[in-house]
């Protein structure tokens, strides 16, 4: 895993949740399902790219090219994110999709491993704007030690090699440790934390 603190400078945050309140503004927020039990998710999201990441009762966590409510396809992978890709992911395939959770102050993410993606050798690239999350890391066994430190806005993180298929997850969200979302405070209006993550999805040639 590799940590980058302060990746993003104060206006580097900036733009980048402009593009993203772009995207919200065309791919609104959704609450998505746990597959099994219906439960939501506490976390609200969206995607943009080739294909977003889906998860509901009827067909579980899987990979879709259109947005579940509008059926539209999603909006593009920013060229400010993928700039920040290049920058930091050390691999030659393009991410195919960025998912956005937004975290509210009472919003947490539990441990889990992102395997949904057939090309597993490619790693994800994580980026936090806004509230800090107090993030919590393993390693590949659900039971194995866990550490957790902070991820503030403008940080970034890689999961790649062996920490790609790291259990992780969010325990809470420092509320109003940042005013960034307040920004765009019609989408936001109790400001919190944004997430984006970017994969790539299908298997390599």
């Amino acid at each position: 895993m590799r940590l980058v603190p302060e990746y993003l400078d104060p206006a580097a945050q900036m733009a980048l949740l402009d593009d993203i309140a772009a995207i919200l503004h065309q791919a609104p927020l959704v609450t998505m399902r746990m597959p099994r039990t219906g439960k939501p998710f506490s976390v609200a999201m969206s995607n943009c790219g080739r294909l977003g990441w889906l998860s509901d009762r009827a067909g579980g966590y899987r990979y879709e090219p259109r947005h579940p409510e509008t059926g539209r396809p999603w909006p593009a992978i920013p060229a400010r994110a993928l700039e920040i890709w290049e920058a930091l992911a050390r691999n030659p395939r393009a991410p195919e999709a960025c998912l956005i959770n937004h975290y509210d102050a009472g919003a947490k993410l539990g441990l889990h491993q992102d395997r949904d993606e057939a090309d597993l050798g490619a790693p994800i690239v994580s980026l936090s704007l806004g509230d800090t999350a107090v993030f919590r890391l393993g390693g590949t066994e659900r039971k194995g030690a866990t550490r957790s430190f902070r991820l503030a806005s403008g940080d970034a993180m890689v999961l790649e090699g062996a920490s790609r298929l790291a259990f992780h997850g969010v325990d809470r969200i420092l509320a109003g440790s940042s005013t960034l979302l307040g920004r765009h405070g019609d989408l936001f209006p109790q400001g919190g934390r944004i997430n984006i993550t970017m994969r790539v999805v299908t298997p390599a040639s």
